[in-house]
């Protein structure tokens, strides 16, 4: 073969063209139904189930003399096994055949009782529902292998009885070997209610992608198109659960206490055709190479040299990484990723919990712990990613705090970067003031959640051994745990400064959300405590006033506008959120009204600092003069106080601006003169 160059060139030559003849190979495709005893050399069916009523009967059915329905289970398959997987010649390269079925089903409740158990699609190794498989083991196994690899079937279970492992009773389920599901969907999510008191038919879709492993399956309406999205989206090799050749079909029960009729209308089933002998094709493969010669090479060529190179930089990058994680002090678990991608569903969107600019938010269940977890996926550009990744992990992989959120573990595999934290079961705090109209947050747990942001805060600024800047303190970053006690978490954007220094400078962009960027932000492009503080402001007005920092109200764009109005007119309770009725304490809200207003102050000089900020909460000491009229917004900032930086290199330019909250129009001209004229405010 000549040399390990060479000997490379042949291997992928091989596979190249492997891939590109199975994707030639011809489909056999089964159209049935309505069904009739016609079917019998084609469908075999077993132990309770028939052929009758135009229908596939996969428990007894009524119109059939007067069987007793309880406790019965039974299987309805196509008389032949499939081929569906091929070993390969070396390790990883197993051929998978790829697959579509879709059928129509009806799931009738007798005198509208309680339904029970549920129907499934199966792959298995042979069409005989075992003994014991009634009630609820689905006619997929019984009591004595339920969840045995020997069983070596995989089932897209429609289950209409919960038992203890079930999330519910109308749910869809993706069950391997045995009858608790690896991955489930409830289907009262999309308005689905399989066993509905008048019975309704759907359209159940199972695809199987042999190339990326990929199983997913869609759910509909009989009259409905195929949807978009997979209610199940699971990555499963078959080669390491079936049996080589395979029997497909279908499998249901009923209990010992309800039934129901478990009906299959229609059935199309399209599976790939594998190659018998795979010895034979490798002449082909030989002539094939010298046929295409040149060509090949030239491709193959250019794959091993990307593959290598790419190989060799993520391989490099995974190490460097890894070893700088694992030599953090105090740095949490490391997670496999297997786990976390099985704890989150493959990470399916139903699980997702956020999405910001750094990543997206899955929640996940630790099989193995039974704990729920939030796991945080980055999906920025690598590089940058990795440098995020690497800034928040270094950050609060030492935070400890009882208004913080906690940080669980890590987990860095082939470029992908996860962090993973405590759950939080009461979701965030923009939900419950925006999302949740019905449920209204009382008065005391409003004013408990803005002590724990405060007191998260000051420790950040104050008591950890580094000075941290948040940077990015909103509504939506609020978490809340089970007794509703306020977390703040997201530290994308969070940065340590040393105790010397008094701000962190951003080099790449405006750190923040709009609406709680500090004004000065725009000019300076750093991220100060005091900046901090001008967030926090925004947080308490509102957690107060049941409005966004940006809004439409009474005229007035920003709500710090409008409530400072109120507080200028003597009014300004009348700023507290209508939906709290009188269900309030006055002296409370007036307190945090006048400590947003001071900690929303244009000057930071001006802002209270957080030691203060958690006096005044503690009611401890009187909050702090807020004058009836806003100042005006000054540049530069010899008024900026002791979180700035000189500016006495920054020239060139003057700046006017008419500045309406934290919302301003810069108009810049050129001109001879150095240094920033003050800004006029309007």
């Amino acid at each position: 073969m000549g040399s390990p160059e060479n000997l490379l060139i042949f291997l992928f030559t091989t596979t190249l063209l492997l891939i590109s003849s199975s994707q030639s190979l011809e489909q056999e495709s089964n159209s049935f139904g309505p069904f009739n005893s016609s079917y019998y050399s084609t469908i075999s069916v077993d132990k309770d189930a028939s052929i009758s009523g135009q229908a596939l009967q996969l428990t007894p059915d009524t119109l059939n003399d007067n069987f007793n329905l309880l406790n019965r289970s039974g299987r309805a398959m196509i008389s032949r096994p499939y081929k569906l997987w091929q070993p390969g010649r070396g390790p990883n390269s197993t051929t998978l055949a790829s697959f579509q079925s879709s059928f129509l089903l009806n799931i009738f409740r007798p005198n509208n009782a309680t339904p029970a158990e549920g129907l499934a699609f199966l792959i298995a190794p042979d069409y005989h529902a075992p003994a014991g498989s009634e009630g609820q083991f689905l006619g997929l196994t019984n009591a004595s292998h339920d969840g045995s690899t020997s069983n070596q079937f995989i089932a897209v279970e429609l289950d209409t009885r919960k038992q203890s492992f079930d999330i519910n009773d109308n749910h869809i389920g993706l069950n391997i070997n045995g009858v608790e599901s690896v991955a489930y969907y409830n289907l009262s999510q999309i308005g689905i209610q399989i066993a509905p008191e008048i019975a309704s038919n759907y359209t159940v879709w199972v695809d199987y992608n042999g190339s990326t492993r990929v199983l997913d399956v869609y759910i509909a309406n009989e009259k409905d198109p195929k949807p978009s999205n997979p209610v199940i989206n699971w990555t499963i090799d078959l080669s390491q659960v079936l049996n080589q050749q395979s029997y497909i079909g279908f499998a249901a029960s009923t209990g010992t206490d309800y039934s129901q009729l478990n009906c299959i209308l229609k059935w199309n089933l399209t599976v790939e055709i594998l190659p018998e002998d795979k010895d034979s094709k490798v002449l082909m493969i030989v002539l094939s190479t010298v046929i295409c010669g040149v060509v090949v090479l030239v491709v193959v060529v250019g794959v091993v040299v990307w593959w290598v190179k790419y190989r060799k930089r993520t391989t490099g990058e995974t190490l460097v990484l890894g070893t700088t994680l694992r030599s953090l002090p105090g740095t949490p678990r490391e997670f496999d990723y297997k786990d976390l991608k099985k704890a989150t569903n493959n990470f399916d969107e139903r699980m997702k919990l956020g999405e910001g600019g750094f990543g997206v938010v899955y929640k996940g269940i630790l099989a193995k712990e039974n704990v729920e977890v939030a796991v945080k996926l980055f999906s920025r550009d690598k590089m940058k990613g990795i440098d995020d990744f690497l800034a928040e992990l270094s950050i609060i992989n030492r935070l400890r705090h009882k208004h913080l959120v906690r940080l669980v573990g890590w987990c860095h595999k082939n470029g992908r970067l996860l962090l993973v934290y405590d759950f939080m079961p009461n979701g965030s705090l923009d939900n419950h003031l925006f999302g949740e109209p019905e449920k209204i947050l009382s008065w005391s747990r409003r004013y408990r959640i803005i002590e724990g942001i405060a007191s998260a805060l000051h420790y950040l600024h104050n008591e950890y051994d580094q000075k941290v800047v948040h940077r990015d303190l909103k509504a939506s970053n609020v978490l809340l745990d089970s007794d509703f006690n306020a977390r703040l978490g997201d530290f994308g954007l969070a940065r340590a400064i040393d105790n010397e220094k008094t701000s962190y400078a951003e080099l790449e962009g405006l750190p923040g959300t709009v609406g709680y960027i500090a004004p000065e932000c725009f000019h300076t492009g750093k991220a100060t405590r005091q900046s901090d503080v001008y967030g926090f402001g925004a947080v308490i007005l509102e957690v107060v006033c049941g409005q966004r920092p940006r809004c439409n109200i009474q005229g007035f764009q920003f709500l710090v506008d409008w409530v400072w109005t109120l507080y200028r007119e003597g009014r300004v309770l009348k700023a507290v959120d209508e939906r709290l009725g009188e269900d309030f304490v006055g002296e409370e809200a007036e307190v945090l009204l006048k400590l947003a207003l001071a900690c929303s102050h244009p000057l930071p000089s001006e802002r209270p600092k957080t030691q203060a900020i958690v006096q005044i909460l503690s009611k401890s000491v009187a909050p702090p003069f807020v004058p009836p009229i806003k100042p005006a917004f000054m540049w530069p900032t010899e008024l900026a106080g002791d979180d700035d930086d000189d500016n006495s290199s920054v020239a060139t330019t003057n700046i006017t601006s008419s500045y309406y909250g934290s919302g301003w129009t810069p108009q810049l001209s050129r001109d001879d003169h150095s240094g920033l004229g003050n800004v006029a405010a309007v």
